[in-house]
């Protein structure tokens, strides 16, 4: 259907707006000419979270919600401080690609004259954002260990600590006309980076089959398009086009119902710990668990009989480091339906559990230079395909599994217990109900590969 993009009513309609930081926003965004359909409205009743925007009227398959120009967008391009920013392009460069549109946001947030106040004011205080940064060293050891977010935590704040200190500070020092480190703090800077985090967009490149070797599109803020709540079964999605960002409907979508977004095919921990909440476990279709990569050649070396095969097994993982198929750091992930790393998975289990003469004969002929059918490899290792695996195979897969499992705080029955449990449920904190939610749908993806894995465990060593 065309689309029938609107200006918004700006005045509040009943109950529809109620507080003044919306107002003043809705009132920025008709001075921005940000359109959008008076079949919706914002709100932070009747949503799944925070602020939110639902449906006042039936809306139709591919029909515009709203649209945003690009110069509403919030980016070191848009911002008052560009031109400094830009002069200093090289000496903000860093791994992220983050400290420019940091920079900018700290400039524009704390500068109460600011084109974006009305926008950046809906986040008074940041207070909202709730993710696990923000928690205690001992709280996300108990409600989160095991789940992969302690680990991308802990590395997080090393890097904004040293990124504040050793780019952000000396560039701030050196424009004290525009900065101030008194006032753009570090605890600012954390905070802003959970801002990024939580709402921030990046632009797909042009080219897809060029992604891989181009550096990604910096973030930016998208004004009314961060408004939206995120599930993975969403209704909307956001189109770029050269004049402006669109949100478009992807189905009909029914007076009352909520208008969500996408974040991308995010599993529980990463929405956690990139955007402070998660889905019920049952609800995310894209929620993964992983098995480190580590842990895979524990499990070898557990069910190895003798030194020989232990000192075999490193050989073979050494090779499987020269392949880069594993590392010392990464992981193995496994969705609801199957492994989201088949290639590595596969060979991995073939060359480990390869006989002695066998992996002779592979490391002369090279043989591993070319490559197994990725079809193949892909159906081996889905929930349909697991149980044809090879014993051995399945044996080592059980195991990892298994230590992987132990690993976490509570089992895997005293969660569903907890879960199954209405009154002690609705008496924990939002932040142990979505730890809980995390730790569930891992443990769950985790049970389920042993199941598909077990008559394996017992079988005699093949290959």
């Amino acid at each position: 259907m065309a689309s029938d993009a609107k200006r918004p009513k700006w005045e509040a309609e009943s109950a529809e707006v109620v507080d003044e930081p919306l107002q003043r926003f809705l009132q920025w965004c008709h001075k921005v000419e940000l359109t959008i359909s008076s079949k919706v409205y914002l709100s932070k009743e009747g949503t799944v979270a925070k602020y939110g925007m639902l449906a006042k009227q039936d809306i139709e398959e591919g029909e515009q919600i709203f649209s945003i120009p690009r110069n509403a967008l919030l980016n070191q391009q848009t911002s008052k401080v560009k031109d400094v920013l830009e002069e200093s392009k090289t000496t903000l460069e860093n791994t992220s690609g983050w400290v420019p549109l940091l920079l900018a946001l700290m400039y524009e947030y704390t500068r109460p004259q600011s084109h974006w106040t009305p926008y950046l004011s809906l986040w008074p205080d940041f207070k909202a954002l709730d993710h696990p940064m923000f928690w205690s060293k001992e709280e996300r050891d108990k409600l989160l260990k095991g789940t992969g977010v302690c680990e991308a935590v802990e590395t997080d704040l090393t890097n904004i600590q040293k990124e504040y200190t050793d780019i952000v500070l000396p560039f701030m020092l050196s424009h004290s006309d525009l900065w101030d480190p008194e006032k753009h703090t570090l605890d600012l800077y954390k905070s802003l980076v959970a801002f990024v985090m939580a709402y921030s967009f990046q632009e797909p490149l042009e080219d897809e089959e060029e992604e891989d070797d181009k550096d990604p599109n910096p973030p930016m803020m998208v004004p009314m398009a961060d408004m939206l709540n995120h599930v993975s079964n969403h209704n909307t999605n956001l189109e770029y086009t050269r004049d402006c960002l669109r949100m478009v409907a992807l189905r009909d979508i029914h007076a009352g119902e909520e208008i969500f977004n996408t974040y991308g095919e995010m599993a529980n921990w990463q929405l956690l710990h990139m955007y402070g909440f998660a889905e019920p476990h049952q609800e995310n279709s894209n929620d993964s668990a992983d098995i480190q990569m580590s842990v895979v050649l524990k499990a070898a070396l557990q069910l190895s009989q003798t030194e020989e095969d232990q000192r075999l097994l490193t050989e073979k993982w050494n090779l499987l480091c020269d392949m880069e198929m594993v590392g010392d750091v990464g992981a193995f992930i496994f969705s609801k339906k199957c492994c989201l790393t088949d290639t590595e998975l596969y060979t991995t289990l073939k060359i480990l559990c390869m006989e002695k003469d066998e992996f002779k004969v592979f490391q002369e002929e090279r043989e591993w230079e070319e490559a197994d059918d990725e079809d193949e490899m892909a159906q081996a290792l889905s929930n349909e395909g697991l149980p044809g695996l090879a014993p051995a195979w399945r044996r080592l897969l059980y195991t990892a599994a298994g230590i992987t499992l132990d690993h976490y705080e509570e089992s895997l029955e005293a969660d569903r217990k907890l879960l199954e449990d209405q009154e002690v449920l609705a008496k924990l904190d939002s932040r142990s109900r979505m730890a809980l939610q995390v730790r569930y749908g891992q443990k769950k993806i985790l049970q389920r590969l042993q199941q598909l894995t077990q008559s394996g465990a017992s079988t005699s060593k093949t290959s």
